[in-house]
């Protein structure tokens, strides 16, 4: 599913400039149906009270379905935009790094639907997304 010529390297050139760069998103594992990144649990993403911000909870969730929902598609024919998205935040994160990994729960030719597990470092549940990305012809 996920080209297999995609590397982390491949991922990160995507980051310079955008969202993902300030918050100090890192790509951190890419397989055939999944991809992994890290995002601090910082100043960038705390939010008045010290815990982790859910919505850069939520701006890791799409990051990383958005990017894995472009990865499946011909590019040069098709591209995806977030449709919905919706998390469910299960357990608070002061500080370290919390890992999010997407999966495709279905993949068809005019919608995509991935699921976003956001674990902390001890690989607790932080958070649980779920993206559903339409995909666009290009004209």
């Amino acid at each position: 599913m996920i080209p297999s010529d995609v590397t982390l390297d491949t991922l990160e050139a995507m980051s310079p400039n955008t969202m993902v760069e300030h918050l100090g998103i890192e790509y951190t594992a890419v397989g055939t149906d999944y991809i992994t990144a890290r995002m601090p649990v910082d100043h960038r993403t705390h939010q008045p009270f010290g815990l982790l911000h859910g919505g850069a909870s939520v701006a890791l969730a799409e990051t990383l379905g958005s990017v894995a929902a472009n990865l499946v598609v011909n590019s040069s024919q098709q591209y995806c935009v977030g449709l919905d998205i919706n998390a469910n935040h299960v357990k608070s994160a002061r500080s370290g790094y919390v890992y999010g990994t997407t999966r495709p729960l279905h993949v068809g030719r005019k919608t995509h639907v991935w699921e976003i597990r956001i674990e902390n470092e001890e690989q607790e549940l932080i958070s649980i997304s779920r993206i559903t990305m339409a995909v666009i012809d290009r004209k």
